[in-house]
Protein backbone atom coordinates (compact mmCIF):
# COMPACT_ATOMS: atom_id res chain seq x y z
CA UNK A 1 0.00 0.00 0.00
CA UNK A 2 1.32 3.45 -0.95
CA UNK A 3 1.75 5.57 2.19
CA UNK A 4 -0.19 8.81 2.43
CA UNK A 5 1.58 12.14 2.35
CA UNK A 6 0.86 12.53 6.06
CA UNK A 7 2.44 9.12 6.76
CA UNK A 8 5.52 10.01 4.69
CA UNK A 9 6.09 13.21 6.61
CA UNK A 10 5.59 11.40 9.92
CA UNK A 11 8.07 8.72 8.94
CA UNK A 12 10.70 11.28 7.96
CA UNK A 13 10.13 13.27 11.14
CA UNK A 14 10.57 10.14 13.24
CA UNK A 15 13.78 9.41 11.37
CA UNK A 16 15.08 12.92 11.96
CA UNK A 17 14.17 12.92 15.64
CA UNK A 18 15.96 9.61 16.10
CA UNK A 19 19.19 11.44 15.27
CA UNK A 20 19.94 9.20 12.28
CA UNK A 21 20.52 12.09 9.86
CA UNK A 22 22.89 14.08 12.07
CA UNK A 23 26.22 12.19 11.90
CA UNK A 24 28.73 13.27 9.27
CA UNK A 25 29.04 9.69 8.05
CA UNK A 26 25.32 9.44 7.21
CA UNK A 27 25.48 12.72 5.31
CA UNK A 28 28.55 11.61 3.37
CA UNK A 29 26.92 8.30 2.51
CA UNK A 30 23.79 10.01 1.18
CA UNK A 31 25.80 12.52 -0.84
CA UNK A 32 27.82 9.67 -2.33
CA UNK A 33 24.53 7.94 -3.17
CA UNK A 34 23.29 11.02 -5.07
CA UNK A 35 26.46 10.96 -7.16
CA UNK A 36 26.15 7.22 -7.75
CA UNK A 37 22.54 7.61 -8.85
CA UNK A 38 23.23 10.23 -11.53
CA UNK A 39 26.31 8.43 -12.83
CA UNK A 40 25.16 4.82 -12.73
CA UNK A 41 21.67 5.60 -14.04
CA UNK A 42 22.63 8.43 -16.37
CA UNK A 43 20.92 6.73 -19.33
CA UNK A 44 17.60 6.78 -17.47
CA UNK A 45 17.91 10.50 -16.88
CA UNK A 46 19.09 11.22 -20.43
CA UNK A 47 16.03 9.43 -21.78
CA UNK A 48 13.69 11.31 -19.45
CA UNK A 49 15.16 14.71 -20.36
CA UNK A 50 14.85 13.90 -24.06
CA UNK A 51 11.20 12.94 -23.64
CA UNK A 52 10.33 16.02 -21.62
CA UNK A 53 12.39 18.71 -23.38
CA UNK A 54 14.29 17.01 -26.21
CA UNK A 55 17.44 17.98 -24.39
CA UNK A 56 20.56 16.76 -26.17
CA UNK A 57 23.08 14.66 -24.25
CA UNK A 58 25.78 17.31 -24.10
CA UNK A 59 23.49 19.86 -22.46
CA UNK A 60 21.95 17.18 -20.24
CA UNK A 61 25.40 16.08 -19.09
CA UNK A 62 26.75 19.57 -18.47
CA UNK A 63 23.68 21.26 -17.03
CA UNK A 64 22.11 18.34 -15.18
CA UNK A 65 24.01 15.17 -14.43
CA UNK A 66 27.64 16.34 -14.28
CA UNK A 67 26.62 19.43 -12.34
CA UNK A 68 24.85 17.30 -9.73
CA UNK A 69 27.65 14.74 -9.52
CA UNK A 70 30.22 17.49 -9.01
CA UNK A 71 28.08 19.31 -6.45
CA UNK A 72 27.49 16.13 -4.46
CA UNK A 73 31.21 15.32 -4.48
CA UNK A 74 32.09 18.83 -3.39
CA UNK A 75 29.58 18.78 -0.52
CA UNK A 76 30.74 15.33 0.59
CA UNK A 77 34.33 16.56 0.71
CA UNK A 78 33.47 19.73 2.64
CA UNK A 79 30.62 18.70 4.94
CA UNK A 80 32.71 17.88 8.02
CA UNK A 81 34.37 21.27 7.83
CA UNK A 82 31.02 22.99 7.43
CA UNK A 83 29.62 21.11 10.44
CA UNK A 84 32.46 22.08 12.75
CA UNK A 85 31.33 24.61 15.39
CA UNK A 86 32.70 28.08 14.72
CA UNK A 87 34.62 29.74 17.56
CA UNK A 88 33.93 33.38 18.38
CA UNK A 89 35.32 35.80 20.93
CA UNK A 90 33.82 35.99 24.44
CA UNK A 91 33.41 39.33 26.29
CA UNK A 92 35.84 39.64 29.22
CA UNK A 93 33.04 39.94 31.79
CA UNK A 94 31.88 36.43 30.82
CA UNK A 95 35.28 34.86 31.38
CA UNK A 96 36.01 32.06 31.95
CA UNK A 97 33.95 30.99 29.00
CA UNK A 98 33.94 30.31 25.29
CA UNK A 99 31.49 31.15 22.52
CA UNK A 100 30.66 28.92 19.56
CA UNK A 101 28.19 28.78 16.70
CA UNK A 102 26.68 25.36 15.99
CA UNK A 103 25.05 24.54 12.67
CA UNK A 104 22.11 22.34 13.58
CA UNK A 105 19.83 20.61 11.06
CA UNK A 106 16.39 22.15 10.64
CA UNK A 107 14.41 18.92 10.36
CA UNK A 108 12.16 17.78 7.50
CA UNK A 109 12.12 19.87 4.33
CA UNK A 110 9.85 20.07 1.30
CA UNK A 111 11.52 20.63 -2.08
CA UNK A 112 9.25 21.66 -4.95
CA UNK A 113 11.03 21.50 -8.29
CA UNK A 114 10.66 23.12 -11.69
CA UNK A 115 10.11 21.52 -15.09
CA UNK A 116 12.83 23.31 -17.06
CA UNK A 117 15.76 21.56 -15.35
CA UNK A 118 13.74 18.82 -13.69
CA UNK A 119 16.70 16.75 -12.46
CA UNK A 120 19.14 19.47 -11.44
CA UNK A 121 16.56 21.64 -9.68
CA UNK A 122 15.39 18.67 -7.61
CA UNK A 123 18.73 17.18 -6.65
CA UNK A 124 20.73 20.37 -6.05
CA UNK A 125 18.47 21.50 -3.18
CA UNK A 126 18.46 17.90 -1.95
CA UNK A 127 22.26 18.00 -1.73
CA UNK A 128 21.93 21.11 0.44
CA UNK A 129 19.34 19.41 2.65
CA UNK A 130 21.42 16.25 3.07
CA UNK A 131 24.64 18.12 3.77
CA UNK A 132 22.76 19.97 6.52
CA UNK A 133 21.62 16.67 8.07
CA UNK A 134 17.94 16.89 7.15
CA UNK A 135 15.20 14.62 5.85
CA UNK A 136 13.32 15.74 2.74
CA UNK A 137 10.31 15.14 0.51
CA UNK A 138 10.81 15.87 -3.19
CA UNK A 139 7.92 17.07 -5.36
CA UNK A 140 8.96 17.11 -9.05
CA UNK A 141 6.98 19.12 -11.56
CA UNK A 142 4.15 17.30 -13.29
CA UNK A 143 4.93 19.31 -16.44
CA UNK A 144 8.05 17.15 -16.97
CA UNK A 145 6.49 13.73 -16.25
CA UNK A 146 9.27 11.50 -17.57
CA UNK A 147 11.83 13.14 -15.27
CA UNK A 148 9.40 12.99 -12.33
CA UNK A 149 8.89 9.26 -12.94
CA UNK A 150 12.65 8.67 -13.18
CA UNK A 151 13.22 10.38 -9.84
CA UNK A 152 10.33 8.52 -8.20
CA UNK A 153 11.76 5.23 -9.40
CA UNK A 154 15.47 5.80 -8.69
CA UNK A 155 15.60 7.89 -5.50
CA UNK A 156 14.26 5.05 -3.29
CA UNK A 157 16.82 2.68 -4.82
CA UNK A 158 19.78 4.86 -3.81
CA UNK A 159 18.83 7.04 -0.85
CA UNK A 160 17.69 6.31 2.70
CA UNK A 161 13.95 5.69 2.41
CA UNK A 162 13.39 6.68 6.02
CA UNK A 163 14.74 10.15 5.26
CA UNK A 164 14.02 10.90 1.59
CA UNK A 165 11.00 10.27 -0.61
CA UNK A 166 9.45 11.49 -3.86
CA UNK A 167 5.81 12.50 -4.28
CA UNK A 168 4.54 12.78 -7.86
CA UNK A 169 1.31 14.33 -9.06
CA UNK A 170 -0.07 17.76 -9.78
CA UNK A 171 -1.77 20.64 -8.03
CA UNK A 172 -3.80 18.42 -5.71
CA UNK A 173 -0.71 16.67 -4.35
CA UNK A 174 1.21 19.92 -4.01
CA UNK A 175 -1.69 21.46 -2.13
CA UNK A 176 -1.73 18.58 0.37
CA UNK A 177 2.04 18.84 0.77
CA UNK A 178 1.83 22.56 1.54
CA UNK A 179 -0.75 21.83 4.23
CA UNK A 180 1.80 19.80 6.22
CA UNK A 181 4.11 21.09 8.93
CA UNK A 182 7.60 21.57 7.50
CA UNK A 183 10.86 22.83 8.90
CA UNK A 184 11.93 24.30 5.55
CA UNK A 185 10.40 24.75 2.09
CA UNK A 186 12.44 25.14 -1.10
CA UNK A 187 10.61 26.21 -4.24
CA UNK A 188 11.81 26.85 -7.78
CA UNK A 189 9.33 28.35 -10.22
CA UNK A 190 7.36 31.45 -11.12
CA UNK A 191 6.58 34.44 -8.95
CA UNK A 192 2.82 33.81 -8.80
CA UNK A 193 3.24 30.26 -7.45
CA UNK A 194 6.06 31.49 -5.23
CA UNK A 195 3.58 33.75 -3.48
CA UNK A 196 1.26 30.78 -2.88
CA UNK A 197 4.14 28.77 -1.42
CA UNK A 198 5.22 31.63 0.80
CA UNK A 199 1.64 32.14 2.02
CA UNK A 200 1.43 28.46 2.95
CA UNK A 201 4.81 28.65 4.70
CA UNK A 202 3.72 31.72 6.65
CA UNK A 203 0.93 29.78 8.36
CA UNK A 204 3.57 27.86 10.29
CA UNK A 205 6.35 30.46 10.12
CA UNK A 206 8.36 28.02 8.01
CA UNK A 207 11.60 29.35 6.51
CA UNK A 208 11.78 29.30 2.71
CA UNK A 209 14.18 29.55 -0.17
CA UNK A 210 12.40 30.82 -3.27
CA UNK A 211 14.21 30.82 -6.63
CA UNK A 212 11.82 32.66 -8.92
CA UNK A 213 13.65 33.87 -12.02
CA UNK A 214 12.40 37.12 -13.52
CA UNK A 215 13.51 39.29 -16.42
CA UNK A 216 17.30 39.16 -16.42
CA UNK A 217 18.81 41.91 -18.61
CA UNK A 218 21.96 41.78 -20.70
CA UNK A 219 23.53 45.23 -21.12
CA UNK A 220 25.87 45.55 -24.09
CA UNK A 221 28.11 48.62 -23.91
CA UNK A 222 29.77 50.15 -26.95
CA UNK A 223 33.16 49.05 -25.59
CA UNK A 224 32.16 45.37 -25.60
CA UNK A 225 33.60 42.76 -27.92
CA UNK A 226 30.34 42.56 -29.84
CA UNK A 227 30.97 39.20 -31.49
CA UNK A 228 31.84 37.51 -28.20
CA UNK A 229 28.90 39.22 -26.48
CA UNK A 230 26.52 38.04 -29.20
CA UNK A 231 27.75 34.43 -29.06
CA UNK A 232 27.56 34.22 -25.27
CA UNK A 233 24.14 35.87 -25.14
CA UNK A 234 22.90 33.55 -27.90
CA UNK A 235 24.13 30.51 -26.00
CA UNK A 236 22.60 31.71 -22.73
CA UNK A 237 19.27 32.61 -24.33
CA UNK A 238 18.69 29.58 -26.58
CA UNK A 239 20.12 26.84 -24.38
CA UNK A 240 17.18 24.55 -23.55
CA UNK A 241 15.11 26.51 -26.09
CA UNK A 242 15.26 29.55 -23.82
CA UNK A 243 13.66 27.74 -20.88
CA UNK A 244 16.34 28.67 -18.36
CA UNK A 245 15.69 30.84 -15.31
CA UNK A 246 19.10 32.55 -15.55
CA UNK A 247 18.87 33.19 -19.31
CA UNK A 248 19.10 36.80 -20.53
CA UNK A 249 15.48 37.83 -21.03
CA UNK A 250 16.18 40.94 -23.07
CA UNK A 251 19.15 42.96 -24.32
CA UNK A 252 19.87 46.66 -23.82
CA UNK A 253 22.48 47.56 -26.42
CA UNK A 254 24.20 50.90 -27.00
CA UNK A 255 22.52 52.54 -29.97
CA UNK A 256 25.74 53.05 -31.90
CA UNK A 257 26.63 49.37 -31.50
CA UNK A 258 23.17 47.93 -32.21
CA UNK A 259 23.48 47.20 -35.98
CA UNK A 260 26.79 45.35 -35.56
CA UNK A 261 25.55 43.50 -32.47
CA UNK A 262 22.37 42.34 -34.22
CA UNK A 263 24.43 41.10 -37.15
CA UNK A 264 26.67 39.09 -34.85
CA UNK A 265 23.66 37.77 -32.90
CA UNK A 266 21.95 36.49 -36.05
CA UNK A 267 25.21 34.94 -37.23
CA UNK A 268 25.62 33.18 -33.87
CA UNK A 269 22.14 31.63 -34.11
CA UNK A 270 22.84 30.30 -37.60
CA UNK A 271 26.27 29.05 -36.54
CA UNK A 272 24.85 27.21 -33.51
CA UNK A 273 21.65 25.76 -34.98
CA UNK A 274 21.89 26.10 -38.76
CA UNK A 275 19.50 27.72 -41.20
CA UNK A 276 16.80 25.19 -40.22
CA UNK A 277 17.03 24.89 -36.43
CA UNK A 278 14.08 22.48 -36.37
CA UNK A 279 16.45 19.88 -37.79
CA UNK A 280 19.29 20.67 -35.38
CA UNK A 281 20.06 17.84 -32.95
CA UNK A 282 21.21 20.45 -30.43
CA UNK A 283 18.04 22.53 -30.24
CA UNK A 284 15.33 21.65 -27.72
CA UNK A 285 11.56 21.89 -27.71
CA UNK A 286 8.93 23.75 -25.71
CA UNK A 287 7.80 21.70 -22.75
CA UNK A 288 4.03 21.68 -23.44
CA UNK A 289 1.29 22.94 -25.80
CA UNK A 290 0.21 25.42 -23.11
CA UNK A 291 3.62 27.07 -23.05
CA UNK A 292 3.88 26.87 -26.84
CA UNK A 293 0.64 28.83 -27.22
CA UNK A 294 1.75 31.36 -24.61
CA UNK A 295 5.02 31.97 -26.45
CA UNK A 296 3.61 32.21 -29.96
CA UNK A 297 1.33 34.98 -28.77
CA UNK A 298 4.46 37.00 -27.99
CA UNK A 299 5.88 36.69 -31.51
CA UNK A 300 3.67 39.47 -32.87
CA UNK A 301 5.16 42.14 -30.63
CA UNK A 302 7.69 44.30 -32.45
CA UNK A 303 9.61 43.31 -35.58
CA UNK A 304 11.00 39.83 -36.12
CA UNK A 305 14.64 40.44 -36.98
CA UNK A 306 15.37 36.72 -37.24
CA UNK A 307 13.46 33.49 -36.69
CA UNK A 308 9.78 33.35 -35.83
CA UNK A 309 9.04 29.96 -37.42
CA UNK A 310 7.05 27.54 -35.28
CA UNK A 311 5.37 24.14 -35.45
CA UNK A 312 2.84 23.24 -32.76
CA UNK A 313 2.82 19.53 -33.56
CA UNK A 314 6.57 19.43 -32.88
CA UNK A 315 6.43 22.03 -30.04
CA UNK A 316 9.10 23.89 -32.01
CA UNK A 317 9.69 27.64 -31.93
CA UNK A 318 12.78 28.89 -33.76
CA UNK A 319 15.34 31.09 -32.01
CA UNK A 320 13.76 34.50 -32.50
CA UNK A 321 15.19 38.01 -32.24
CA UNK A 322 12.71 40.88 -31.82
CA UNK A 323 13.43 44.58 -32.40
CA UNK A 324 11.30 47.73 -32.21
CA UNK A 325 9.36 46.30 -29.28
CA UNK A 326 7.08 48.78 -27.43
CA UNK A 327 8.04 49.07 -23.76
CA UNK A 328 4.49 48.23 -22.71
CA UNK A 329 4.39 45.00 -24.74
CA UNK A 330 3.80 41.81 -22.71
CA UNK A 331 7.07 40.34 -24.01
CA UNK A 332 8.85 43.06 -22.01
CA UNK A 333 6.59 42.79 -18.97
CA UNK A 334 6.46 39.06 -18.21
CA UNK A 335 9.26 36.53 -18.00
CA UNK A 336 9.49 35.01 -21.48
CA UNK A 337 10.92 31.60 -20.56
CA UNK A 338 11.27 30.62 -24.19
CA UNK A 339 13.36 31.17 -27.33
CA UNK A 340 12.42 34.83 -27.92
CA UNK A 341 14.91 37.63 -27.31
CA UNK A 342 13.90 41.32 -27.53
CA UNK A 343 16.77 43.70 -28.31
CA UNK A 344 16.30 47.32 -27.24
CA UNK A 345 18.54 50.25 -28.10
CA UNK A 346 19.62 52.68 -25.38
CA UNK A 347 21.48 55.97 -25.52
CA UNK A 348 23.92 55.24 -22.74
CA UNK A 349 24.75 53.52 -19.49
CA UNK A 350 22.47 55.71 -17.38
CA UNK A 351 19.46 54.96 -19.55
CA UNK A 352 20.18 51.26 -19.25
CA UNK A 353 20.45 51.57 -15.47
CA UNK A 354 17.18 53.50 -15.30
CA UNK A 355 15.44 50.83 -17.38
CA UNK A 356 16.63 48.03 -15.09
CA UNK A 357 15.80 49.92 -11.89
CA UNK A 358 12.28 50.72 -13.08
CA UNK A 359 11.49 47.00 -13.01
CA UNK A 360 11.50 44.25 -10.37
CA UNK A 361 14.91 42.95 -9.33
CA UNK A 362 16.07 40.21 -11.73
CA UNK A 363 17.66 36.89 -10.85
CA UNK A 364 20.72 37.64 -13.01
CA UNK A 365 22.23 40.75 -14.55
CA UNK A 366 24.79 40.60 -17.35
CA UNK A 367 27.13 43.36 -18.45
CA UNK A 368 29.22 43.17 -21.59
CA UNK A 369 31.93 45.82 -21.60
CA UNK A 370 35.69 45.96 -21.88
CA UNK A 371 35.59 49.20 -19.89
CA UNK A 372 35.78 48.04 -16.26
CA UNK A 373 34.45 51.36 -14.97
CA UNK A 374 31.23 50.81 -16.90
CA UNK A 375 30.72 47.37 -15.38
CA UNK A 376 31.43 48.73 -11.88
CA UNK A 377 28.99 51.59 -12.39
CA UNK A 378 26.18 49.24 -13.44
CA UNK A 379 26.79 46.85 -10.54
CA UNK A 380 26.86 49.73 -8.05
CA UNK A 381 23.64 51.24 -9.36
CA UNK A 382 21.49 48.11 -9.74
CA UNK A 383 20.38 45.07 -7.76
CA UNK A 384 20.06 41.44 -8.85
CA UNK A 385 20.32 37.95 -7.40
CA UNK A 386 23.70 37.51 -9.06
CA UNK A 387 25.61 38.92 -11.99
CA UNK A 388 28.26 38.20 -14.61
CA UNK A 389 30.58 40.45 -16.56
CA UNK A 390 31.19 39.49 -20.21
CA UNK A 391 29.24 36.25 -19.87
CA UNK A 392 25.76 35.12 -18.91
CA UNK A 393 23.78 32.26 -17.39
CA UNK A 394 26.87 30.26 -16.38
CA UNK A 395 27.61 31.74 -12.94
CA UNK A 396 25.39 29.18 -11.10
CA UNK A 397 27.87 26.40 -11.87
CA UNK A 398 30.45 28.02 -9.58
CA UNK A 399 29.90 26.05 -6.38
CA UNK A 400 31.45 28.62 -4.09
CA UNK A 401 29.08 31.40 -5.18
CA UNK A 402 25.69 31.91 -3.52
CA UNK A 403 22.86 31.40 -5.98
CA UNK A 404 19.37 32.83 -5.59
CA UNK A 405 17.21 35.85 -6.18
CA UNK A 406 16.43 39.11 -4.46
CA UNK A 407 13.03 40.76 -4.11
CA UNK A 408 10.60 39.46 -6.72
CA UNK A 409 13.23 37.10 -8.15
CA UNK A 410 13.36 35.18 -4.89
CA UNK A 411 14.94 34.98 -1.47
CA UNK A 412 17.58 32.83 0.17
CA UNK A 413 20.74 31.39 -1.35
CA UNK A 414 22.05 27.92 -1.98
CA UNK A 415 24.84 25.90 -3.66
CA UNK A 416 27.87 24.70 -1.74
CA UNK A 417 28.22 26.06 1.77
CA UNK A 418 25.40 28.51 1.10
CA UNK A 419 23.02 25.56 0.69
CA UNK A 420 24.33 23.99 3.88
CA UNK A 421 23.68 27.27 5.72
CA UNK A 422 20.16 27.51 4.26
CA UNK A 423 19.33 24.10 5.74
CA UNK A 424 20.85 24.63 9.17
CA UNK A 425 20.15 26.80 12.17
CA UNK A 426 23.18 28.88 13.17
CA UNK A 427 22.82 28.35 16.90
CA UNK A 428 24.91 30.57 19.14
CA UNK A 429 26.13 28.85 22.31
CA UNK A 430 27.90 30.30 25.35
CA UNK A 431 29.91 27.80 27.43
CA UNK A 432 30.61 29.16 30.96
CA UNK A 433 32.91 27.89 33.60
CA UNK A 434 31.74 27.81 37.23
CA UNK A 435 35.01 28.39 39.03
CA UNK A 436 34.35 32.13 39.28
CA UNK A 437 30.97 33.60 40.13
CA UNK A 438 31.50 37.14 41.54
CA UNK A 439 28.65 38.69 43.47
CA UNK A 440 29.06 41.93 41.52
CA UNK A 441 26.82 40.46 38.83
CA UNK A 442 23.84 40.05 41.13
CA UNK A 443 21.56 42.40 43.09
CA UNK A 444 21.64 44.31 45.26
CA UNK A 445 23.67 46.52 42.97
CA UNK A 446 24.30 48.95 45.81
CA UNK A 447 27.17 46.69 46.88
CA UNK A 448 29.40 48.39 44.32
CA UNK A 449 28.26 51.83 43.21
CA UNK A 450 31.35 52.47 41.13
CA UNK A 451 30.89 49.27 39.10
CA UNK A 452 27.18 49.96 38.68
CA UNK A 453 27.88 53.45 37.32
CA UNK A 454 30.54 52.11 34.97
CA UNK A 455 28.17 49.47 33.57
CA UNK A 456 25.50 52.14 33.10
CA UNK A 457 27.92 54.44 31.27
CA UNK A 458 28.25 56.97 34.06
CA UNK A 459 31.83 58.27 34.23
Amino acid sequence: MTPSIEDLVSRHRACFRSGKTRPAQWREEQLAAVRAMVTERASDFYEALWKDLRRNRVDAAVADLNAIADEATYARRKVRRWMKPQREGTPFFLWPGRTTIRFDPLGVGLIIGAWNYPIQLMLSPLIAALSGGNAAVLKPSEVSPASADALARLVPQYLDRDAVSVVTGGVAETTVLLEQQWDHIFFTGGTSIGKIVMTAAARNLTPVVLELGGKSPAIVHASADLQVAARRIAHGRWLNAGQTCTAPDYVLVAREAAPRFLGHLKAAVVDFYGTDPQRSPDYGRIVSPHHFDRLTRLLGEGTIHHGGQHDRDDLFIAPTILTDVPLAAPVLQEEIFGPILPVLEVDGVEQAIAHVNARPHPLGLYVFARDGAVADRILEATSSGDAAINDCAVQPIIRELPFGGVGSSGMGKYHGQWGFRAYTNARGVLHRGTGLDPSLRYPPYSRNTRLRNWLMGVR
